[in-house]
C-alpha cells in the first residue's frame, strides 16, 4: 500500500485518508516541486517518475485557500486565504524526533533527506537488530559467567574475544572481562591486549589487592572496554609456570568481587582439572564446532560428555557456534554438520568465515572485520543474555 505525503510551503498537509508530500524549492528562477513517496515494504520508488514538469506548476506562492478539503497534520481546518507558513511557525508542525529512526538505507536518505519530516520508521531488520541488542543490555542481578569450550583450531579463543567485546561495548555500566583458562599455552590476550602483564599468581597471592584499581594493574584492556587475564606465557628467561585448579580458584575469587561478566576461554578437554574447575560455577557455556568431522563431532562429544558428568543445567544453558574458521568447507557441508547439530536440541549459531580472524592479532569489532562477523557475535551474546533473567528472582 502506497502513502502519499505532502509537504506544502514548508507544512506537511494531508487529504481524505493518504499522504503526500511535495518539497517546492527554487532553482533558476522557476518553481519545481518533487513528490516523495514512501511505501510499505521493502521495494524503491521510482524517484524520476515522481518528479512534477515544471510547466504543470503554479507561477504563484501556494497557499491554503488554494488547496480546497485539505487539513494540515493536526487535524485543524484550513488557514484564510492570506495566511502563508511564513507567517508563523509553530510546535506542532515543527520535526519531532522518534524514537527509532532509520539507520540506513533508502528509508534513511529519505528521513535525511527530508529533516526528520518523513519518518519511513525502522526496517524488519533494524527492528531485530535492536531487539538484539536490547537483550544483551538486559537487567543482570549479581555476576554471570559463562564459558567457552571447543577443540584446538575451531577458533574458541576468537568467540571468546568477540563475544565479550561485544558485551563490553554495549554494557557500558558493567565490567566484563575474559579469563584464559586454557593450560596448552591459551593466547587470549594476543586476541584482546598483547601488551597484559599480570597473572593468576599476582591474582592468586591477594597482597595489596583491596580495590578495582588494584586489580587493575593486573590486567590488559581493548578499545571495546573488555578486559583479560592472561595465561601464562612462554619466556626464554624462565620456567613457564603450570595453572592447577587452586591457583586458579583464587585468582577467580579475586576477579568475582569486581566484574558483572565474567567469560572463561577453557581447555580444549573437558576433563582436565582447570576446566572440570572452572565448570563448576559456569552459568551457560558455549561449544565451538567446525563444518568437518573432526569438529562438529567433538563438539557432540562435549555436549554428550555434559549430559553423562552431572551437568544437565549447564547443558540446558549451552549454544552452539559452528565456526567456518578456515574457509575450506562448501555450503552444503556446512548445512550438513548444522543439521546435525540442530538434532541435538540446542540452539546453533553458524559463524561466516572472515580473512581479518584468519591472519590472528588483536580482534576489534568495531573495526575491519566482516560486517556478517560482528552480527553474529552479536547474536552470540543475545543468546546468553537470554539466560540474563533467570538471575532476575
Amino acid at each position: 500500500m502506497w502513502h502519499e505525503l505532502a509537504l506544502i510551503n514548508g507544512a506537511i498537509v494531508r487529504k481524505a485518508s493518504s499522504w503526500a508530500c511535495g518539497v517546492a524549492f527554487q532553482c533558476d528562477c522557476r518553481q519545481f516541486i518533487v513528490e516523495v513517496w514512501v511505501v510499505d515494504g521493502e521495494g524503491f520508488p521510482d524517484w524520476e517518475a515522481l518528479i512534477v514538469p515544471a510547466h504543470d506548476l503554479p507561477t504563484e506562492p501556494l497557499r491554503w485557500a488554494d488547496t480546497p478539503g485539505w487539513t494540515d497534520a493536526v487535524g485543524h481546518e484550513p488557514f484564510p486565504a492570506s495566511w502563508t507558513f511564513g507567517d508563523t511557525i509553530t510546535t506542532e508542525l515543527a520535526p519531532k524526533r522518534t524514537a527509532s529512526q532509520p539507520t540506513h538505507g533508502w528509508r534513511k536518505w529519505i528521513h535525511t533527506g527530508t529533516f526528520g519530516l518523513v519518518a519511513p520508521g525502522p526496517s524488519s531488520e533494524e527492528l531485530r537488530q535492536a531487539t538484539l541488542e536490547a537483550t544483551i543490555s538486559s537487567p543482570l542481578r549479581g555476576r554471570f559467567k559463562f564459558g567457552v569450550v571447543g577443540k584446538g583450531g575451531v577458533g574458541k579463543t576468537s568467540i571468546a574475544a568477540g563475544v565479550g567485546s561485544i558485551f563490553a561495548e554495549l554494557r557500558r555500566a558493567d565490567r566484563v572481562v575474559a579469563i584464559d583458562a586454557d593450560t596448552a599455552f591459551g593466547h587470549l590476550s594476543a586476541r584482546i591486549d598483547p601488551h597484559a602483564v599480570g597473572s593468576y599468581w599476582d591474582l592468586a597471592a591477594g597482597r595489596h589487592l583491596d580495590s578495582f584499581a588494584d586489580i587493575r594493574t593486573s590486567l590488559g584492556c581493548n578499545a571495546a572496554g573488555l578486559f583479560v587475564l592472561a595465561g601464562e606465557a612462554a619466556d626464554a628467561g624462565r620456567r613457564r609456570r603450570v595453572l592447577d585448579p587452586f591457583i586458579y580458584r583464587e585468582a577467580a575469587i579475586q576477579l568475582d568481587r569486581h566484574f558483572t561478566l565474567v567469560i572463561v576461554d577453557c581447555g580444549s578437554s573437558l576433563d582436565s582439572a582447570v576446566t572440570r574447575e572452572a565448570l563448576r560455577d559456569l552459568d551457560a557455556l558455549i561449544v565451538v564446532g567446525a563444518p568437518r568431522v573432526d569438529g562438529a563431532s567433538l563438539a557432540v562429544q562435549k555436549l554428550e560428555w555434559l549430559a553423562g558428568n552431572g551437568m544437565e543445567r549447564l547443558l540446558e544453558r549451552t549454544i552452539i557456534v559452528l565456526n567456518h574458521s578456515d574457509g575450506h568447507a562448501d555450503r552444503d557441508t556446512r548445512a550438513m554438520w548444522r543439521e546435525e547439530l540442530l538434532r541435538h536440541d540446542r540452539p546453533v549459531i553458524e559463524m561466516p568465515f572472515d580473512p581479518h580472524l584468519r591472519t590472528g592479532g588483536v580482534i576489534d569489532v568495531s573495526g575491519p572485520i566482516v560486517s556478517d562477523t560482528r552480527q553474529r557475535y552479536i547474536e552470540i551474546a543475545a543468546a546468553i543474555a537470554g539466560y540474563f533473567a533467570d538471575t532476575i528472582g
